[in-house]
């Protein structure tokens, strides 16, 4: 029987499109054994044209699709509650039970749809302990265990400001602590080899001359070692979601209360899974030099 899923984006970007599009392909060409039930937004139409082209799409696939505006949910409370958090260097309460109250909205919306778990690919709120309590609820995010945390923006500056030596992603189970929830599948990528060399060299000499903070600012997604770790990190992304829907498809790895199991036994450390991403790119890119 079909693993039956709910789908959560906010449907920002191109990215998002593109990972809704490469499972709804698995699953037609059955590779997958998932079946998408619903897909919710915290956006509605004319919010946003990025967020529109995502809905167009969902509705292309004959996808029920469930919108709830985050932005005109009790935005008082909300800008309160993010300029209270910020002063104070953590959630403020009055944020916390404005996400309880978002979400148990968002709960009741969703409610007639029956599934086993969510998925989470590019929702860019927060969710509350509510529903991490209700729900089974599964996170993409672009860092491996114990990575930065944040948006995928965030997370690539901090490995360019740390030196890192890898990138990588990750999918989580969904807890209250952000970004933080056991891992259920992994891949790590190298940024350190010879094709990233001269980017890093570029990098050194504008530090020379300019502030890290600087560099950020002046050129945030179009700094040259920034797209290039974006580059590597995103195309690993979709087959990395796709391996571990695939793998709950076929029983490999389950949920049980809310601990992830692979192969019937507790998996404390997440699922390595850098070689079949790898085999998964090679064996895509030998189809497209076929045809």
């Amino acid at each position: 029987m079909a693993v039956k899923i709910g789908w959560f984006s906010t449907g920002r970007d191109k990215a998002a499109r593109d990972l809704l599009s490469s499972v709804v392909g698995g699953i037609e060409r059955g590779e997958l054994d998932v079946e998408i039930r619903f897909v919710f937004s915290n956006r509605e139409r004319g919010e946003n044209r990025e967020s529109d082209k995502f809905f167009s799409l969902v509705e292309g696939f004959s996808i029920p699709l469930v919108c709830f505006s985050s932005k005109k949910f009790k935005p008082e409370q909300r800008r309160a509650g993010l300029e209270e958090s910020k002063k104070l260097g953590r959630d403020s309460d009055n944020l916390i039970e404005w996400r309880r109250s978002y979400d148990s909205v968002v709960m009741d919306l969703i409610g007639r749809f029956d599934v086993d778990i969510c998925v989470l690919a590019g929702y860019m709120l927060i969710v509350s302990d509510l529903m991490c309590e209700k729900l089974d609820m599964i996170n993409l995010h672009p860092a491996p265990p114990g990575g930065p945390t944040g948006s995928w923006e965030e997370v690539i500056w901090e490995l360019i400001r740390t030196r890192a030596k890898e990138t990588g992603a990750m999918v989580h189970l969904v807890t209250p602590e952000l970004d933080r929830g056991p891992a259920i599948t992994w891949f790590t990528h190298p940024i350190r080899t010879e094709e990233f060399s001269e980017l890093w060299e570029k990098l050194e000499e504008d530090l020379e001359k300019k502030g890290f903070e600087q560099i950020k600012k002046e050129y945030y997604r179009t700094y040259p070692l920034f797209r290039r770790i974006r580059e590597v990190e995103a195309e690993r992304e979709l087959p990395l979601l796709l391996l571990t829907l695939k793998a709950f498809g076929e029983g490999t790895i389950k949920i049980v209360d809310k601990k992830v199991y692979l192969r019937g036994e507790v998996c404390a450390n997440g699922y390595q899974l850098s070689r079949e991403v790898e085999e998964y790119l090679a064996a895509k890119l030998e189809r497209e030099e076929a045809t």
